[in-house]
């Protein structure tokens, strides 16, 4: 029961930065209340990959990385659990 609400919000918490992600697309989308309140939740987690991964150019790969990251914890967790 507690892994899979774990689970669920990493993965709830994965889907929020993609729709963030998409959202750079659209123009002024992340100006608006909505963008501003996913900016909040996912700018401080993607701001420790962007130290580390300086964007080219105009892409910026940190939140791919970010995303891998979600991933390989996702899978600890569940090793961590699947010990016990």
């Amino acid at each position: 029961m507690l892994l899979e609400i774990i689970l669920f919000g990493v993965s709830a918490y994965r889907w929020l930065i993609i729709i963030y992600i998409f959202m750079s697309w659209v123009p002024n989308a992340r100006e608006s209340s909505f963008g501003q309140f996913l900016g909040s939740i996912c700018e401080p987690f993607l701001s420790w990959f962007r130290k580390i991964i300086p964007p080219l150019g105009m892409i910026d790969l940190s939140p791919i990385v970010a995303l891998f990251a979600l991933y390989f914890v996702e899978i600890g967790i569940v090793s961590l659990f699947n010990m016990f």
